[in-house]
């Protein structure tokens, strides 16, 4: 069963095929697509088959991709779709390997820390309540800002290569004893 968490700012729920156009604004944003998509457009099409792949894997895996939103206060309905999304954080689920961690949060809503609040829940979560052993991530050499999230998060560096004459670097966190 899908999880909602809450942190001490933020609200996040899983995304589903509904958040579809807001999703695809967020991910089409220039400076979010930059390191995620590699400065590469997305079509809808292909945002979509990620929601519907991530829906997915709640079902089976019990985690996929989480959008957050800023808690005003307590009184923020967990199903509201209204709200504007202040980014996103979850796990891809990869074959025959560790679940791969992604996030990224709303230009707007840079340098308050969210990125780093709504994954150290979703950590906890896959941690803790589902029993993950290991998640991986890979970052990008050039955007410091996610480096320094991997990293405050006890992420450890685990190699490094390019693709596509971008450097990037690998990350890996094993679950606590």
């Amino acid at each position: 069963m899908s999880q909602i968490l809450h942190t001490d700012h933020l609200m996040l729920r899983p995304s589903t095929v509904a958040d579809l156009d807001a999703v695809h604004m967020l991910w089409t944003d220039p400076d979010i697509r930059r390191f995620l998509f590699d400065d590469r457009p997305i079509s809808r099409r292909e945002a979509s088959d990620f929601l519907a792949v991530s829906n997915e894997s709640f079902a089976q895996q019990g985690y996929g991709l989480w959008l957050f939103f800023e808690r005003p206060g307590e009184a923020i309905a967990p199903s509201s779709q209204s709200s504007t999304i202040a980014g996103f954080s979850g796990l891809i689920a990869v074959p025959d390997q560790p679940p791969s961690l992604v996030f990224g949060t709303r230009p707007q809503l840079w340098g308050r820390g969210y990125a780093k609040e709504a994954t150290a829940a979703v950590l906890r979560y896959v941690f803790d309540e589902l029993g993950v052993a290991q998640v991986v991530a890979d970052v990008d050499e050039p955007n410091t800002a996610s480096i320094y999230v991997l990293e405050s998060l006890g992420m450890v560096r685990t190699g490094q290569v390019t693709v596509n004459d971008r450097p990037l670097l690998y990350y890996a966190l094993q679950a606590s004893a």
